[in-house]
């Protein structure tokens, strides 16, 4: 039985099915063998992280000779979405999934089905709370908390190590911010003259959400100074929030990612640092784990693709440069 046979009796009776995995391409009936079919899907399509990792997984897409399925959700907060696309990929017999999941646990039981699919599952950017090398084959990935260690540090040393700093979550469930704020956390707590304020409130997934709770925020505690966000929106949210008060300068922001108005923001000093990460290197690792998996190499449970910090001082630093802005031009084809 081929595996999308298989696939219709596990989609349709709904018990394991074990004996169905693909281990490497299929062949057609004159011998030869078919292009791997390598689905990518990011918690969101609209962020420029994201559409980093779209061209991360494009060169790689070029360089192995497969061809790349991106597709997500437009929103961080459409978990249903992100589940009916997956299960959707699962139906349509990918030959394997790489996925940033929106939410650590509600997305475990559509991977597992794909896995008992004989589909294997790359997870990236954020984490699952599922057992890597039974129900996914690798987690590539960011160092999150030590991301977020850098920022608190960051911010420790622009107050000199005194002061009072409001930490905006992104949102529950994303592992990905959970990890980087713990990290924050941790870090400022080495700075015994800090006060962390309100500590639980969150942001949302969008700009306009991040923007209304700064707003919330800046109007309860009228003695700040410092925040932290722990990404792309929620730092630009926050930005804007400053921004219609008049309070940037007077209050220190740290965030996590960049886009392009995040960057001009840094070089005028309207923020003071930006941890970022390797999105394109995420997409690349993302899709080359998936196919060397299908072609018998053996691949890492556990993969790391770092931070940096950049701020105003060197973020003309070629390599620092190039996580700021990434090239963005081979999505032009698409």
């Amino acid at each position: 039985m081929n595996r999308l046979g298989c696939l219709g009796m596990l989609l349709g009776t709904l018990l394991p099915v074990f004996a169905c995995g693909s281990g490497g391409p299929e062949t057609s009936g004159d011998d030869e063998v078919d292009q791997l079919r390598i689905a990518v899907v990011p918690k969101s399509t609209t962020h420029d992280f994201y559409k980093a990792v779209h061209v991360g997984a494009l060169r790689a897409e070029k360089e192995l000779g497969v061809e790349v399925i991106f597709r997500g959700p437009e929103r961080e907060d459409s978990r249903d979405q992100q589940i009916s696309l997956v299960q959707n990929l699962i139906s349509s017999g990918v030959d394997a999934i790489v996925l940033a999941p929106l939410d650590q646990h509600a997305l475990v039981p559509s991977v597992r089905l794909a896995t008992q699919a004989g589909i294997p599952v790359v997870v990236f950017d954020s984490g699952l709370a599922a057992e890597a090398g039974t129900d996914y084959i690798s987690f590539v990935s960011s160092p999150n908390v030590e991301g977020g260690r850098i920022a608190g540090k960051r911010m420790g040393d622009l107050l000199g190590g005194q002061g009072r700093v409001l930490l905006l979550r992104h949102a529950e469930g994303s592992s990905s911010t959970m990890r980087r704020e713990e990290g924050f956390v941790e870090a400022l707590s080495a700075f015994t003259g800090i006060e962390l304020i309100d500590p639980e409130r969150y942001a949302g997934v969008t700009t306009a959400t991040a923007q209304i709770a700064s707003e919330s925020l800046l109007t309860t505690y009228d003695y700040v100074d410092g925040v932290f966000c722990a990404n792309e929106s929620c730092t630009f949210g926050l930005l804007l929030a400053l921004r219609s008060r008049d309070l940037v300068g007077d209050i220190r922001l740290v965030g996590f990612d960049a886009n392009e108005r995040l960057v001009a923001a840094l070089e005028q000093g309207d923020l003071e640092g930006l941890v970022v990460q390797s999105p394109v290197e995420m997409g690349y690792l993302g899709v080359k784990t998936a196919v060397d998996h299908l072609r018998g190499v053996t691949v890492e449970l556990r993969q790391n693709t770092g931070v940096t910090l950049a701020t105003r001082e060197n973020m003309q630093d070629p390599i620092i440069a190039e996580l700021l802005t990434p090239d963005f031009s081979l999505l032009l084809d698409r």
